[in-house]
């Protein structure tokens, strides 16, 4: 499988208005970017949103997913976002732009939600909320987030303004991952964070430090400070947290280019006319810790008259180079991993077309349905038969 996703070990957003400086909310169900107005005159306060995906199941790809030279994790051999699925959004401007950076210190995910006016006593060495704040990075209340030059660290940043804390992270052009769009586009979020994955990963095998290497304590995900300190609300872009009951949950997703196209010498490649499309020898259900081989059978739909002494459906025919698989959720038709000219190549060998792919990257106790797409002479061709599996724990 070229597509490969891992979801959240921990996230949470945090809140810099004053009211909310000491809120929790590791365990609500969204994530969000949101300018809130100050009780009194024209101040707008920004939240950040904090990701966390666990060291062990990054390393498990690159150790033992990850094929050929897309172990190296360059920007040349794979590509990594960090993605989130939007929510219920409100009074947004016309356009937005959405950075991220690299933590450069840990944070305590917690386990309370959002709250109009939340707790504010602190006990002994605990801080009202028992996880990640604006002010706090986990419950001691000695554990505030830095907020001078001095106290940031080698290479990284934070703060703003008009709220001191709201994380520390690397900044610089190699730690940075940016996108813009408009409020009418898709507010999915989708991030490439490929050179950042190629710092962790340094850090883990070569035991490398900054600027070369760095170790994972996160992301911080935000708005540009120059919008967040402007004096003037953005909206509220609200997205799907790792608590969600939904199938939206942030992930974390690797791609390469795992196909091999090998066909049999002197084979036919179904170029034009009537192809006919089915899969064989696959199941209905499938491990999630399992790797499967798909293999695709490939014809002409109404073979040519000729005379010979064997059938004509017994020989293995190609789809051209140009063709790639799809995966949908079957109940929703979302698409989990699009038709994509780079990563969802159908490979070949003397057997006929096939792909691989990871059950482990898909979230189980869901169906999911197979489509085709085959570039060929006469244009795009989809193929849409309704070929449905199940991934089971």
């Amino acid at each position: 499988m070229a597509y490969y996703s891992i979801f959240p070990e921990k996230d949470t957003t945090i809140y810099s208005h004053p009211d909310r400086i000491n809120m929790n909310t590791g365990k609500d169900e969204i994530l969000e970017l949101v300018e809130e107005k100050a009780t009194t005159g024209e101040i707008y306060y920004s939240s950040r949103i904090l990701i966390k995906f666990k060291n062990t199941d990054i390393r498990d790809i690159i150790q033992n997913k990850l094929t050929g030279v897309a172990k190296e994790v360059t920007t040349n051999t794979c590509e990594i976002s960090l993605d989130l699925f939007a929510g219920e959004n409100k009074r947004l401007t016309s356009d937005h732009t959405i950075i991220a950076f690299p933590l450069s210190q840990s944070f305590d995910e917690g386990t309370q939600r959002y709250e109009v006016n939340p707790p504010t006593t602190t006990t002994g060495s605990n801080q009202a909320a028992n996880g990640a704040t604006w002010v706090h990075r986990t419950n001691a209340t000695s554990s505030t987030w830095p907020t001078t030059n001095i106290t940031f660290g080698m290479g990284a940043s934070g703060s703003y303004s008009l709220q001191a804390g709201g994380g520390v992270w690397y900044t610089g052009s190699a730690f940075k991952s940016e996108t813009t769009f408009l409020a009418e586009d898709d507010l999915d979020l989708s991030l490439d964070v490929t050179s950042v994955i190629q710092k962790f990963s340094s850090s883990y095998y070569q035991d490398a430090a900054y600027p070369t290497g760095i170790p994972n304590e996160g992301f911080i995900v935000k708005k540009l400070r120059s919008v967040e300190e402007d004096g003037f609300g953005f909206g509220q872009l609200q997205y799907f947290s790792s608590d969600t009951h939904t199938i939206y949950p942030p992930k974390l997703t690797f791609k390469w280019d795992d196909s091999i196209y090998n066909p049999t010498v002197g084979a036919t490649t179904l170029q034009t006319g009537d192809i006919f499309l089915s899969l064989y020898n696959s199941k209905q259900e499938y491990q999630r810790k399992s790797k499967q081989r798909f293999r695709l059978t490939t014809r002409k739909r109404y073979p040519d008259r000729t005379f010979v002494t064997s059938s004509n459906y017994l020989d293995i025919q190609y789809l051209p180079a140009t063709s790639y698989y799809s995966v949908r959720d079957a109940e929703t038709n979302e698409v989990i991993i699009p038709f994509n000219t780079n990563y969802t190549k159908l490979s070949a060998d003397s057997e006929g077309m096939y792909f691989d792919l990871h059950m482990e990257g898909l979230q189980p106790e869901r169906y999911y349905k197979l489509m085709f797409r085959s570039d060929n002479t006469e244009g795009i061709q989809i193929f849409d038969e309704d070929y449905s599996f199940k991934v089971i724990r």
